[in-house]
């Protein structure tokens, strides 16, 4: 990462980033299914905003990082991997044992990241997109069927 990137917690008074959001989920009606159980994280270079991230509580152990989005222009800049980090980061210090990040079956770049910063394949929710969506939603050319989650201990 070149540039001086910032992160901050969304204001209340602030409106949804759904500009940003969406870069990572399909409709905004997904979207309204978690964000407002979900503290938003916004990320910042030079007063834009280029990158954020949602996370929501799953249990006393467990928190989720139920989106993360980068701009396009300053994607595999390292950018998302620091977030991931920024947001393990906040979850031990508000004592969660486990982080947990979800993707689609397809979403081949998104599991290689996953996986490099040490997290684990953990559960299959089979026919999550066929079930949560009406319409067909494809990914480097296939059909999302499955839904991936993984964890990784918080130490």
């Amino acid at each position: 990462m070149e540039q001086e990137i910032t992160v901050r917690q969304l204001k209340q008074t602030e409106g949804i980033p759904y500009d940003l959001l969406l870069l990572a989920d399909e409709t905004k009606e997904s979207i309204d299914k978690y964000i407002y159980a979900s503290d938003i994280y916004i990320a910042e270079s030079e007063g834009e905003k280029v990158a954020v991230y949602a996370l929501y509580r799953v249990s006393d152990e467990e928190i989720e990082i139920k989106n993360i989005a980068v701009v396009p222009h300053l994607q595999n800049q390292g950018i998302g991997r620091w977030l991931l980090k920024d947001a393990e980061y906040k979850a031990k210090a508000d004592g969660y044992h486990y982080l947990l990040i979800a993707t689609a079956d397809a979403g081949i770049r998104q599991l290689q990241l996953y996986q490099r910063c040490d997290f684990e394949m953990y559960e299959i929710r089979k026919n999550f997109f066929a079930e949560n969506f009406s319409e067909p939603i494809y990914e480097n050319g296939i059909q999302l069927k499955h839904m991936v989650v993984l964890r990784k201990e918080i130490e």
